[in-house]
């Protein structure tokens, strides 16, 4: 890819994730059997041959940063460039969190005026898709845009989630002549996929613009604030993308998984999905045991049936324990008689013998980190 640098936001605290985002970033919530949510925006860069990539954390990042590590999984363990980690200033006279996504940015400009890039690609970390980002620069020299914004139409997606997202409004040149963030009632189904390209040298001016004025968001201060006196493109992405926003939305991510298409979407087209390896024996099922359409990592012993679940690595499912449309999280120990359907349990959770907990697809019951029941 063209001189090409990257920025991953992390974002601060979701309340509406729960119990999975009370310890630990939405970037690093565990998803699909081995991975974090922010393998996906990071092998995305790597696959689309960006090397030189910042991540940007705020709350919660200690498992995150643990799980990035020095960034060797990604190939991102260089002497020069490579994959660097800026946590919140905690310390000095501007301590404290980041006030919005453009003073996060604005906090380590150093990063990129130390950067010989010409492009950023500045993208959200909550997000799940398969995206090389090659097409999206190539639409934006050929528009000679200013700012170009990849977007999706999520019509088939449930209005609560839609108005979570930025809606876009295109003129017929693709140029971007409405955008409004997280509105209650949206009005249209054109949704911002929270990626970004432009120059980098525009972005530093961007950033010391808006800080200069005591504005702190990227989208609604720089964005938006920018639509009439700047070249602001939207490109259309038609594949896989889901938002992490909400705990139905995790849920429903994890279960879309179990579909082949879209696994094969995700895991197999434009490169791989990398994440932190861990040595584990593989899953081990038992002459009893009675698997269906369902994602089990290494390490899982399978004495009981599981149905359309998804089961991370160390998981114990004992005899006669019925575990159906579930997402089961490292280490989590499920005692012989229970019945279980449309659970999120988060890890190291014991269930005790004979407990039947169910709950719905559109409110799945969540059992936080650690939980004896």
């Amino acid at each position: 890819m063209k001189s090409t640098m990257g920025i991953i936001l992390t974002g601060g605290k979701n309340d509406r994730l729960r119990e999975l985002s009370e310890m630990r970033s939405t970037t690093a919530v565990p998803i699909g059997g081995k991975y974090r949510v922010i393998d996906f925006v990071l092998s995305n860069m790597v696959n689309s041959g960006i090397t030189n990539i910042g991540v940007l954390t705020q709350y919660s990042f200690r498992s995150l940063m643990d799980h990035l590590g020095s960034g060797k999984e990604w190939d991102l363990d260089r002497r020069n460039e490579g994959l660097f980690v800026f946590p919140p200033y905690l310390a000095g006279e501007h301590s404290g969190w980041y006030q919005g996504s453009a003073d996060a940015m604005y906090h380590n400009i150093t990063f990129l005026k130390r950067s010989y890039e010409e492009y950023v690609v500045v993208a959200q970390g909550n997000c799940v898709y398969k995206m090389l980002f090659d097409e999206m620069l190539d639409y934006h020299i050929s528009n000679n845009a200013d700012i170009t914004i990849a977007y999706r139409d999520m019509r088939d997606f449930p209005e609560e989630e839609i108005s979570y997202m930025g809606i876009m409004k295109m003129d017929d040149s693709g140029r971007v002549v409405d955008f409004k963030e997280k509105h209650k009632n949206p009005q249209s189904t054109i949704c911002s996929m929270g990626i970004y390209i432009l120059k980098r040298e525009l972005l530093i001016a961007l950033l010391e613009e808006c800080i200069s004025h005591g504005k702190y968001d990227f989208v609604k201060d720089v964005i938006i604030n920018k639509l009439n006196s700047l070249n602001i493109y939207g490109y259309r992405f038609d594949g896989y993308w889901r938002n992490l926003n909400t705990i139905n939305a995790y849920y429903r991510i994890n279960m879309e998984m179990l579909n082949p298409e879209i696994r094969h979407q995700l895991f197999e087209e434009h490169g791989k999905v990398y994440t932190k390896v861990k040595d584990e024996p593989p899953a081990k099922y038992n002459e009893e045991a009675e698997v269906k359409n369902s994602i089990i990592a290494d390490g899982c012993i399978i004495e009981g049936t599981v149905i359309n679940s998804v089961l991370f690595r160390g998981v114990t499912i004992k005899r006669n324990v019925v575990v159906k449309d579930c997402i089961i999280m490292q280490d989590s120990i499920i005692e012989e008689g229970v019945d279980i359907e449309s659970l999120i349990i988060d890890k190291n959770v014991y269930l005790s013998r004979g407990i039947k907990l169910k709950g719905m697809a559109n409110f799945p019951i969540t059992i936080g980190k650690n939980a004896v029941i």
